[in-house]
């Protein structure tokens, strides 16, 4: 089995992909345990003492004020844990369950918590065992940390609710004995550390991040093969254009599209259009995906420092010997760059479509209507690309900021949320909808490839117009299509594309 080494706030983007894989194992550096004694010592001293300290010692949110006798603190701990647990819907994916354990991990080994190092041993064992917690998605405002989905968490190191193990689900206690541990009794400021913290928002959001990765080489393929497929024209790729602009992200993209493109020109024979201009969704590829990498190299770098943060409150200094009460938990930096990610993803998407759209006229095109022959017995690709334009659509209002709302929770007391875990987990469907977006314009590029004949395509355009067609093969009459659009779907999502151009957000530094 392959390793992850968790260094306590260094976790590296591939390091945050590979640990949402259950064949691999996490490893704790060990020298981290000194640091978190330490503060579990400090905590302990301090609710040895009578002064009041947020959490230690008193009630929580509103009820901050009350304190809380010696002989009660376990039951608080315990207490807050369940009464948090109080999320709904549908439970989270199992790989962000596996992210937002390793991301909890990589805070409380910091040092800053006053947890116990045997519980964090205990997630690690939940990890490498793959016994996850069943977390409902929603719940989280995602202030005062995600308190609801990182509740179940906790739930499941106390032996209540519900765990999934090898895609079962069992009770926690079951769960616990399946890999040799026993529901623990939560100390002193613990179940706070478990439930502060914004590892929900995040894990959400780097998922969602990873996904659009994948969609995104095969919208650079895609591009390339609908300027292919119109007869369009490659000189507004050249260097100098897009080097007076300025602009990395359009630099790199344009880039990108001239190694796919190679040597290919817009061919002058007989029945094909050329053109002195083509439309914005082909000419403007790398200004409109450029300015998308810019976005997304901005969220990487914002959720890659989240990841690596200590997010719970109060906070232990140890060398200060202090206990500071503050507001780490807010998650406005996720949710804002969550809002900038659902821009560049719904960017992408709308241009697909626009492709898509172009290679059904024949006006435009020179081909077939809808692609197929014998258009009006057959209706071709006319209505997978109303399914395009459906999804690109909602992408549209999906989009909308979810950073600029609010509504105040705890009597007033959190009266500004940033609302991260939603705009988080909007990414998904947004994603998931430019996928299928970018499924129908390959199998409209391949279909096209199949009706201009004859074309000569670059090396990694025939590769991938191939692959395409191992998968499904050429449209000559009306047939039942949502099966190869979910065929070329699952290979965007699995990330088959990125054999050609890997557009992992590292390569845009």
């Amino acid at each position: 089995m392959s390793k992850v080494n968790i260094i306590p706030g260094e976790l590296q983007l591939d390091n945050l992909r590979q640990v949402m894989n259950p064949k691999i194992a996490c490893v704790l550096q060990q020298e981290a345990k000194h640091n978190v004694d330490a503060a579990t010592n400090l905590v302990a001293k301090i609710a040895a003492q009578d002064e009041p300290v947020y959490s230690i010692n008193t009630g929580f949110g509103l009820l901050a004020h009350t304190h809380i006798p010696t002989e009660q603190l376990a039951e608080l701990q315990k207490n807050l844990i369940l009464s948090h647990a109080t999320g709904v819907g549908k439970d989270l994916e199992d790989d962000v369950v596996r992210l937002l354990i390793a991301l909890k991990i990589n805070s409380l080994m910091q040092g800053c918590s006053g947890i116990r190092w045997q519980i964090i041993e205990m997630l690690n064992t939940l990890l490498n065992n793959n016994v996850l917690p069943c977390i409902p998605e929603k719940g989280s405002v995602g202030a005062s940390g995600d308190l609801a989905p990182l509740s179940h968490l906790g739930c499941a190191l106390i032996g209540v609710s519900n765990v999934k193990l090898n895609n079962e689900i069992v009770s926690a206690k079951q769960g616990l004995q399946k890999v040799g541990l026993q529901p623990v009794e939560l100390q002193v400021k613990e179940g706070l550390a478990l439930i502060n913290g914004t590892q929900a928002s995040t894990a959400l959001a780097l998922s969602a991040l990873f996904k659009f990765e994948k969609c995104l080489s095969a919208a650079m393929l895609a591009g390339s093969m609908s300027l292919i497929a119109a007869n369009g024209r490659v000189n507004v790729f050249n260097a100098n254009i897009h080097r007076v602009r300025r602009q990395l992200g359009q630099q790199q993209v344009a880039k990108i599209f001239r190694d796919l493109l190679g040597d290919y020109k817009a061919s002058t024979a007989e029945g094909n259009i050329v053109r002195v201009q083509d439309p914005y969704s082909l000419r403007c590829q790398p200004q409109v995906m450029g300015a998308c990498v810019a976005q997304m190299r901005f969220a990487a770098e914002i959720l890659l420092v989240e990841a690596n943060a200590v997010t719970d409150n109060p906070l232990v200094f140890v060398d200060d010997e202090q206990v500071l009460s503050g507001g780490n938990f807010h998650a406005e930096p996720v949710a804002m760059a969550a809002d900038n990610l659902a821009l560049a993803i719904a960017e992408v998407g709308a241009l697909a479509e626009r492709r898509v759209a172009l290679l059904m006229d024949s006006n435009f095109s020179g081909l077939p209507s809808f692609l197929v022959a014998h258009s009006g017995l057959n209706s071709g690709f006319m209505n997978a690309q109303v399914t395009a334009a459906a999804l690109a659509s909602e992408n549209k209002a999906l989009a909308h900021p979810s950073s600029v709302d609010s509504l105040p929770t705890s009597a007033n007391q959190e009266d500004h949320v940033s609302m991260a875990t939603y705009a988080a987990r909007r990414l998904h469907s947004m994603v998931d909808n430019i996928a299928y977006i970018l499924a129908v314009e390959l199998l409209a590029d391949a279909q096209a490839f199949d009706l201009r004949k004859n074309v000569q395509l670059p090396e990694k355009i025939k590769a991938c117009y191939q692959f395409i067609r191992q998968h499904v093969s050429t449209l000559d009459e009306d047939r039942y299509m949502a099966d190869d659009i979910e065929k070329i779907y699952q290979a965007i999502i699995q990330g088959q594309f990125q054999q050609w151009i890997d557009c992992n957000v590292e390569n845009f530094s």
